[in-house]
């Protein structure tokens, strides 16, 4: 017999909905409807018109024949419809897929393929690599895109038009009153990005509408995060969808300052023209901010909190920062996990260390997120825990609903990354004795640097590609600025002459910038008995590990 409280007390439409962080933007347009919502140039807009514009959005794209599981694709830097495309795309029932903006257009046509995107969304500034994705998109697939242009009106931003329709007319075309409908099931996709892969394509990892929601909240609650906070947009917002800010700042009813380019004179005007009191982003970004010219920090109010990921905080950054007066605070996350999924939580008995005791403490990827089940340290072969005792080696794992519904179409890696009912990020990591995990190497082939994942292989697969090149081997070097960028270790043919240059050279006719080895190592290659390259040796000798364990 089943108990008590099993007994007539089943969910029905009135106690249980699916959870979704679209809702977050409906009450704030609700409660707070003319308060601003976001800032972008000269242009204010409120929470209402906002809510307005997203179900323009959602009305013009089911007119269009777009609907439940359909992919649509944006290419946009932080302005206005990429906020918008957070709320008005899923609210279509259809799957947001934000395209990193510094790929080239051979990645890009891959993912609109992949991701089987039927309507592109693009700024002009990205015209140009967008229709040369289109191009090779459509002659691989045969398929048609609606293509919709926005035009940038704040902004002198040249660029070629690409579609027949604008977004401005696109949005005109939609109901500011659609009655837009909640996910039948919170396990929805709402989002699909794509992160490098260790074995060269990058892979498409689907969000639920759930884990958006709960993380979003779990960044109010990890960050303290009160009323109508105001957010610069420094992290692009195709990173793990801003690491879900768009949602948080709804549910917040805060502030979205948007920022079309990153550089210290326009983030630190920002912040005084706007009492900026949040932000986000990787250390390149703090670090711009901590060297640049003493002039454009005067007048910087104190008190503004930083969220820092991407690579562990050196205490040459903390330090600059506090003296700006900023207030950091480290977290820890892969797409795969929406982004943060750990943050190292400040005790406040570290307030009395020194500057270089509390960098180290604050440089650990620290405990779990509030809405994040668990945060383990597991030996990989038996998945027990390894010892708190700060120099056993394991992999940092996540359970919990803060983590991905899996990589789309392709089944076998999911379920490789869940293995034993765990996430398995591919960190190396140690548990300290106050639970504090600190991680010390990657085990995947993938090269974090500004932010931006790098997979190993891909760039090997292009130096194999030159003729003098026999063999190649792709490691992370530590580098002062970015945190770390691809070393290259090649044998060269017998034979053959070539210098670093013309590598170089090679590597960006075929790659995004940001992917080309910084520096070029000729030698003969460390291998095993039967012929395989000792990765290991080789990270040793670039110091990989220096650019993590601080």
């Amino acid at each position: 017999m089943a108990n008590i409280y099993e007994q007539g007390l089943d969910r029905n439409p009135a106690n249980y909905t699916p959870i979704t962080p679209l809702l977050f933007l409906e009450r704030s347009a609700e409660i707070y409807p003319n308060k601003t919502a976001i800032i972008h140039g000269k242009l204010r807009q409120t929470w209402q018109q906002t809510y307005e514009r997203c179900r323009r959005l959602a009305s013009a794209l089911q007119k269009h024949g777009i609907g439940l599981g359909d992919t649509v694709a944006v290419m946009l830097p932080n302005t206005p419809p990429m906020v918008e495309a957070h709320f008005g795309i899923p609210m279509a029932g259809a799957v947001l897929n934000a395209l990193n903006t510094r790929l080239d257009a051979e990645s890009i046509a891959f993912m609109l393929n992949h991701g089987e995107a039927k309507v592109v969304i693009v700024d002009p500034e990205f015209s140009a690599v967008m229709k040369k994705a289109l191009e090779i998109a459509k002659k691989e697939s045969g398929r048609e895109f609606l293509v919709i242009d926005v035009e940038e009106k704040e902004f002198d931003v040249p660029g070629e038009k690409l579609g027949k329709l604008t977004y401005e007319k696109f949005l005109s075309e939609g109901d500011p009153g659609f009655a837009w409908q909640v996910p039948a099931d919170e396990w929805q996709a709402i989002c699909l990005n794509y992160t490098s892969g260790t074995t060269g394509n990058p892979k498409g990892v689907v969000y639920h509408h759930r884990g958006a929601a709960i993380n979003a909240v779990s960044n109010v609650l990890d960050w303290d995060i009160n009323k109508h906070p105001v957010y610069l947009w420094t992290l692009p917002m195709f990173h793990c969808n801003g690491w879900c800010f768009p949602w948080t700042i709804a549910a917040r009813a805060g502030v979205n300052v948007c920022l079309r380019r990153v550089d210290a004179q326009h983030i630190f005007a920002a912040i005084k023209e706007h009492g900026v009191t949040h932000y986000c982003a990787a250390p390149i970004v703090h670090n711009l901010l901590v060297n640049a010219p003493e002039e454009l920090k005067a007048g910087v109010p104190a008190g503004v909190k930083g969220l820092i990921a991407g690579a562990a905080p050196p205490a040459s950054i903390i330090e600059g920062m506090e003296k700006l007066g900023f207030d950091l605070t480290h977290v820890y996350g892969l797409t795969e996990v929406y982004g943060p999924a750990s943050v190292c939580v400040k005790q406040d008995e570290w307030n009395d260390l020194d500057i270089g005791e509390r960098a180290r403490l604050n440089a650990r990827q620290g405990v779990r997120y509030h809405m994040q089940q668990a945060i383990a340290v597991l030996d990989p072969e038996t998945m027990k825990p390894v010892p708190a005792d700060g120099e056993t080696m394991g992999e940092i794992m996540f359970k919990g609903n803060i983590a991905m519904k899996g990589y789309l179409k392709n089944e076998k890696a999911t379920q490789e990354a869940f293995e034993g009912g765990w996430f398995h990020s591919g960190d190396l990591a140690v548990m300290n004795p106050d639970g504090y995990v600190k991680m010390k190497d990657r085990s995947k082939d993938i090269i974090i640097s500004g932010g931006e994942n790098i997979s190993s292989v891909e760039v090997e697969d292009v130096l194999y590609r030159h003729p003098a090149v026999n063999a190649a081997a792709v490691v992370a070097k530590p580098d002062p600025k970015w945190g770390e960028t691809p070393c290259a270790f090649l044998e060269i043919k017998p034979g053959s002459a070539v210098t670093p240059e013309e590598i170089i050279a090679h590597c960006k006719q075929h790659l995004a910038g940001f992917k080309v080895p910084r520096a070029i190592v000729f030698c003969e290659l460390p291998k095993t008995s039967t012929g395989k390259i000792q990765k290991f040796e080789l990270r040793k000798q670039a110091g990989s590990a220096t650019a993590i364990d601080v």
